[in-house]
């Protein structure tokens, strides 16, 4: 599973916090070209709208009252466009009341 398959939420589980995380896995490398980030906001897309739909409730029930956080776990550094683009992601879903964060990992 990874940020290509489109219709699949990656990973799901729950953090020391009780939050409920849904992360994206982004082994893709960045360069000038903006396919990278179309696919990534398709990918944030499609986890806000299996949230906001109700799939998530009607697939973990169990979890229906826990806050939820979109995080995205990156293979490599993103660019100076990538961050921008993070930034502003971050401040939308935070907007709608879910927390957003993402990292890369250590090599």
């Amino acid at each position: 599973m990874s940020i290509e398959d489109k219709n699949l939420i990656d990973l799901i589980s729950v953090d020391k916090q009780g939050i409920l995380v849904l992360t994206i896995s982004d082994h893709l490398k960045w360069d000038d070209k903006n396919e990278h980030l179309l696919l990534l906001q398709e990918k944030i897309n499609i986890y806000l709208d299996f949230i906001e739909n109700g799939q998530l409730d009607e697939s973990y029930p169990d979890k229906a009252d826990k806050k939820i956080m979109i995080q995205i776990v990156f293979k490599y550094q993103p660019n100076k466009t990538a961050e921008d683009f993070l930034e502003k992601a971050g401040e939308t879903v935070k907007g709608i009341g879910y927390g957003f964060n993402f990292y890369q990992l250590n090599q």
